[in-house]
């Protein structure tokens, strides 16, 4: 069966990818392992090589014009580098681009669309990116993610900066039905003597998006040698963090202006809440009651009726 990849020699013995392979990004590299590129792959790889900006927006049949393939070439090709389809890939080559830029190199990247005005062009941006996440959602592992959380004694989430708003979302909306998800949100001992308290009945949530802070990757780390499960959702599967993680949820993050955006996280907490209520509808509205008495008790919101 032809799997697209050769293991070939040169007549002097070499790998017959080898010179082609140094060209590659090593994250490619690392993907690829010991396997070399038939023709077209390598054609395809070569593309995105040479080409990342264009390759990072491209669809499936420029870039089998761009490298001289068919479509069902350039999907073969994603597929052998662990995607689910071109779709998958692009949005890991875009977002490693533009993780590679500053905040003021995001923002050049977006002048064409300047003439849009602001708030079209976020719309414009982040309906794109809803339906980019429709081909990367997987239903059945959302649902995997919101029985881990929902079985876990305790969930401790992690982010960075404005990166944890879905993860304070996720923890509230947890908590409101009942279990105990806690968001983290300071760095050094206090990190990871919170991480140190996990064991194999909790759960570490990790939202990575573009840059990440080494200590999160560490806590990630400590999480994975105590037999932790962690969910990881993530703009890229680097390979540091991807084989530390029992979920990668993949969503794209691109923003219109210079930083990334958070729209298709917010929808994966949204699924993950609603699968979580799943696991169990009748003890989540009850428990859901509970914490709405309580609040009515101390007053926590203003009457309605009473309101001028």
């Amino acid at each position: 069966m032809n799997t697209g990849m050769n293991t070939g020699t040169n007549s002097d013995g070499t790998g017959a990818g080898t010179a082609h392979e140094q060209t590659l990004p090593d994250w490619v590299r690392s993907r690829l392992g010991r396997r070399r590129p038939a023709a077209g792959a390598r054609r395809v790889l070569s593309a995105i090589a040479a080409q990342p900006q264009q390759m990072s927006y491209a669809s499936t049949s420029s870039v089998a014009a761009a490298a001289g393939v068919n479509v069902a070439t350039v999907v073969r090709t994603a597929q052998q580098l662990g995607f689910s389809g071109w779709p998958a890939l692009r949005a890991e080559i875009r977002s490693r681009y533009l993780s590679g830029l500053s905040a003021s190199e995001v923002l050049s990247e977006h002048h064409e669309d300047a003439g849009q005005g602001p708030a079209w062009a976020t719309l414009r941006r982040d309906l794109h990116n809803l339906k980019d996440l429709a081909s990367l959602l997987d239903e059945a592992q959302v649902e995997r993610v919101a029985r881990t959380i929902h079985g876990a004694g305790t969930t401790l989430v992690l982010a960075s900066g404005s990166f944890a708003a879905p993860g304070l979302q996720l923890s509230h909306l947890a908590q409101t039905i009942g279990h105990d998800v806690r968001l983290h949100r300071v760095g050094g001992t206090a990190l990871f003597n919170a991480v140190s308290l996990l064991g194999p009945q909790d759960c570490l949530v990790v939202f990575q998006v573009w840059r990440t802070p080494r200590e999160i990757l560490h806590a990630m780390q400590v999480a994975a040698a105590a037999g932790t499960p962690i969910v990881l959702v993530s703009d890229q599967a680097r390979e540091e963090v991807r084989e530390l993680a029992a979920e990668l949820v993949p969503m794209p993050s691109e923003g219109a202006s210079m930083f990334p955006s958070l729209v298709a996280a917010t929808t994966i907490v949204q699924a993950v809440v609603a699968a979580l209520v799943a696991c169990d509808p009748a003890a989540a509205a009850e428990w859901s009651d509970g914490v709405e008495r309580l609040w009515s008790r101390f007053g926590l919101f203003p009457d309605p009726e009473n309101l001028q």
